[in-house]
Order: C-alpha cells, then sequence, then structure tokens
C-alpha cells in the first residue's frame, strides 16, 4: 500500500494518507489488468485526506523500518461478532 502511495506521491504531488492509499493500491491494480487484457477503462478513485500527520510512518516504509503487521484473524471475527444484526441486510 505504502508503495503505491509513494509513487502517486511522486507522480501527482499529492502524498495520500494510508487510508486513502489503499484506494490508490485498487486503481493501480485495475489499471494493471486493463493494460493486461487490452481494456481500457475510466478508473476512478475518491481521493480524501492528505498524509502529512502520517510523515512518520512514510520515513520507516522509505528507510525499511515499518513493521508489517497482520491482525489476528481471531481478533477480527471477535469484533464482527459485535456488530449488531440488522434485519434485511
Amino acid at each position: 500500500m505504502f508503495e503505491a502511495a509513494v509513487l502517486f506521491a511522486r507522480t501527482q504531488g499529492i502524498v495520500p494518507a494510508p487510508e486513502t492509499a489503499h484506494a490508490v493500491r485498487a486503481a493501480i491494480d485495475e489499471a494493471i489488468k486493463c493494460r493486461e487484457n487490452g481494456e481500457e477503462k475510466c478508473i476512478v478513485i475518491a481521493f480524501s485526506g492528505h498524509g502529512h500527520f502520517d510523515l512518520a510512518a512514510y520515513d520507516d516504509y522509505l528507510s525499511g523500518q515499518l513493521k508489517d503487521y497482520e491482525y489476528p484473524e481471531e481478533k477480527i471475527k471477535e469484533a464482527l461478532e459485535k456488530i449488531p444484526k440488522i434485519p434485511g441486510v
């Protein structure tokens, strides 16, 4: 995700917030798929926020210090169980 964010920042001059960088990553992946399939699409993303408050995370990424953390599946299931059930959804 940070790789996509850095590419976006270098080409567009805007540092995306990490949350926004997920959309950037998805757009890049979709563009690569289109190129591979010979397909043309207009790919649009919603860009909100900026990375000014996340510059320490970018520094960690660029210096190789960012730790890759995968949230435990057990904790995800536990959190999902706490979401109220909505009839019809």
